[in-house]
């Protein structure tokens, strides 16, 4: 009979505290397993976000031309060649093969604003969570993947390779960068680091890539929703919107310390001044990064840090099981 001492028990109760508020490449790597039953092809479930009237279609993979031929019976009209057709007097077609590969980028935000939770994860977890599953999605999909994970104080890119052990170096990136968040420590301004991760993004991603943006949103502005224009003009572009439920509504609590990831302050949320001013902030910086999303036909997945995140993404797609 196998016996556990009370402080076994109280070990383990506090490495799950731990891995709610930070993550490690174990932790993401079992999550190859959950990364099934979703996908982020042109064709989705009626009830996927990203199949939505408001939000641009997905193009999928990129088309490489093959040749030009005399028109089949059966084959679309669509790739009907009327220059050629006219100037040979005989319809012709154009005839494209879908690329095998298209490139897959993880946009991972671990700011000093996503190390924050009040429940259940940090947002910095949910966040590498999230981008885990896709990663892991998307070599199975035979894709490439590749990465910019960023903070507060730097940018790290990986250029996209389909390999189990390019995954495993994103992952090991997203942990690093989780690692050094720390409570009560000043940053500087969000918007300047987004800023410069969507300008990095913007000159290495060619075209006919898929781009997924994994952050709380924080420091969005008008800037980084024209580097977006420009990214979604030749490629798909998701974001996956991680928010906490105190970010929505304050908790009653007598005394509490909020930060917006900048400073930190202790405060008395039963003050219906202090609720307000909180909520109207907290308000107008989910709203403005919404209101952009919707202005640029860009689709929001949503992500809390209380459910599972694989739960919530095969809800966003639709293929919740």
């Amino acid at each position: 009979m196998t016996t556990h001492s009370t402080n076994d028990t109280s070990d383990e109760a506090a490495q799950e505290r731990d891995s709610d508020i930070y993550t490690s490449v174990d932790a993401l790597r079992r999550l190859q397993y959950k990364a099934k039953g979703f996908g982020f092809s042109p064709v989705q479930p009626i009830s996927s976000i990203l199949a939505g009237q408001n939000v641009s279609k997905l193009r999928g993979r990129g088309l490489n031309f093959e040749e030009m031929r005399q028109y089949q019976r059966g084959d679309d009209i669509r790739t009907m060649d009327w220059k050629v057709t006219n100037r040979t007097g005989k319809p012709h077609v154009k005839v494209y093969t879908e690329e095998r590969e298209r490139n897959v980028f993880l946009l991972v935000d671990q700011r000093q604003s996503m190390f924050f939770g009040s429940t259940v994860k940090m947002k910095s977890v949910i966040a590498a969570e999230v981008a885990s599953l896709i990663a892991w999605q998307a070599i199975a999909s035979t894709d490439r993947i590749g990465s910019i994970v960023f903070n507060d104080e730097k940018i790290v890119t990986l250029m996209p390779q389909r390999s189990t052990k390019q995954v495993i170096e994103v992952l090991a990136e997203i942990t690093k960068q989780n690692h050094q968040l720390q409570s009560g420590i000043s940053t500087k301004a969000s918007h300047l680091s987004l800023e410069k991760m969507f300008e990095q993004m913007l000159r290495i991603v060619g075209h006919d890539a898929l781009v997924i943006f994994v952050s709380d949103g924080y420091g969005w502005n008008q800037k980084c929703a024209e580097y977006v224009k420009s990214i979604s003009q030749h490629n798909d572009f998701v974001c996956c919107h991680v928010t906490d439920s105190l970010e929505h509504k304050l908790a009653k609590m007598k005394q509490m310390v909020i930060s917006d990831g900048n400073f930190q302050v202790e405060v008395s949320s039963l003050d219906k001044n202090v609720q307000q001013d909180f909520q109207k902030n907290v308000e107008l910086s989910i709203e403005s990064f919404n209101d952009l999303a919707k202005k640029y036909r860009i689709p929001l997945l949503p992500f809390n840090t209380i459910e599972e995140s694989d739960k919530q993404l095969r809800r966003a797609l639709g293929t919740e099981f």
